[in-house]
């Protein structure tokens, strides 16, 4: 097991392409400037002892330090020691919604991206419950099964993307039973399912499998993110919006929050319904919700001890930052050499 513990720093990893297309203009820029100045093979033959091979060397082997100084300030650590901890908490799943329609803009980034960070947020309030992930569209998979491994959940929720299902929809009622099969035979109050979704239900028994969940004792809170006016669900190719999606008439399709369909489920298995917002996703109110339900004791084994690892990108960073530093731009013999043999 690893994780991250400054994980919040990997955005400067974002700097790497920009650091690279600075890099290609600047050479792209001396280029056109040396051209001005007369004729370029010319003014190359001129200064000999300037090699532009050099130049990019040096530059990958800066640009190769600077990811490894990023990934030793994140500071990667490993588990070292798994010990048995007993935990007294409930058990929760969460049923997060990846269709297209979760793509929508009325939360931003989107619906789902919105999701995901509330999410998260609330798993760094949990003491001691279990936590689960289902992931639906037109069918549900089990992402994550129920741990209380809080740092795994993190994981496999960052992992999360409309693209882990390929048949489209929204299944409500498979994500309600995948969950339930998720928690096991185990008996007791202690049970509680989240769905996040816009509730666009393509089929028509979720309230019907709400119900029987909640004859098992199982509560079932709901989550609506969205709109009630509608707003259109983008298209991207290769991560550039490129439109929005359309019918077969050529009609702009325009994805709703349908909040009936969710309070009714909720009310069907004793739970509450929230309807997200920019400034508040709702679990929160969830998580008073998933409070009253009586907690179990159980064992489950985890890391306890982690290792801190970040010496070892600190110290490949300075060790590609000094063969840069040694690495002259100017063309010595060997390298003459070397051109040669090439040729």
């Amino acid at each position: 097991m690893f994780k991250f513990q400054y994980s919040e720093y990997l955005w400067a990893l974002t700097m790497v392409p920009l650091v690279v297309l600075v890099f290609i203009i600047a050479i792209a820029s001396r280029k056109k400037m040396l051209k001005k100045l007369g004729d370029y093979p010319l003014i190359l033959a001129m200064i000999p002892d300037v090699s532009r091979g050099k130049q990019t060397v040096k530059f990958i082997l800066y640009t190769i330090a600077l990811i490894f100084l990023i990934l030793g300030i994140c500071n990667l650590q490993t588990g070292s020691k798994m010990q048995d901890v007993k935990r007294e908490g409930a058990d929760i799943m969460i049923c997060l919604d990846v269709s297209n329609s979760m793509l929508a803009e009325d939360l931003k980034p989107n619906r789902l991206e919105r999701a995901k960070q509330a999410i998260e947020q609330m798993i760094d309030k949990l003491q001691g419950d279990r936590i689960g992930i289902v992931v639906f569209a037109g069918e549900a998979y089990t992402q994550l099964p129920i741990t209380i491994d809080y740092a795994s959940a993190k994981l496999f929720l960052n992992a999360i993307t409309p693209n882990i299902i390929e048949r489209q929809g929204t299944d409500i009622s498979a994500a309600i039973q995948k969950a339930t099969e998720s928690f096991g035979k185990d008996e007791g109050k202690n049970k509680a399912i989240i769905i996040i979704t816009d509730g666009e239900d393509h089929e028509e028994d979720a309230i019907s499998v709400a119900e029987a969940a909640g004859k098992e004792g199982i509560i079932i809170n709901t989550i609506g993110v969205g709109s009630d006016a509608g707003v259109p669900i983008p298209v991207y190719n290769n991560g550039i919006p490129s439109g929005y999606k359309k019918d077969k008439e050529g009609n702009t399709v325009v994805t709703k929050l349908n909040e009936k369909i969710l309070q009714q489920i909720a009310g069907a298995a004793n739970g509450v319904y929230v309807k997200a917002s920019n400034a508040d996703v709702g679990l929160g109110a969830v998580l008073d919700k998933v409070n009253e339900l009586e907690k179990k004791q159980f064992e489950s084994k985890m890391y306890t001890d982690y290792e801190d690892q970040f010496q070892w990108f600190i110290g490949a960073s300075l060790l590609f930052l000094l063969i840069d530093f040694l690495i002259s731009e100017r063309i010595n013999i060997w390298w003459r050499k070397l051109n040669l043999f090439k040729k």
